[in-house]
């Protein structure tokens, strides 16, 4: 999976060594990113983040669904069925 090869600092800051692109995301995204590269299900990080943050099921859904749905645009996420 790529995100594994990808260097993500504690402030966000993402640097994908096979592009030269970098990025930044928020402390949300910091989040769910290092638990994907952990290879936790979204399923796990759906519950992760209902336990971190003050959100509700729905919304912590759609952000997640949206995250992910970026990093496949920005060819970061390759594995759909996570």
């Amino acid at each position: 999976m790529k995100l594994k090869k990808i260097a993500v600092s504690e402030e966000g800051f993402i640097f994908d060594p096979e592009t030269g692109n970098s990025f930044t995301v928020s402390s949300t995204g910091l989040f769910i990113l290092e638990r994907l590269k952990k290879g936790m299900s979204l399923d796990e990080i759906l519950r992760a983040l209902l336990d971190e943050f003050e959100v509700d099921e729905k919304t912590a859904r759609k952000d997640l669904a949206d995250f992910v749905q970026q990093l496949r645009l920005l060819g970061l996420w390759e594995d759909g069925k996570r």
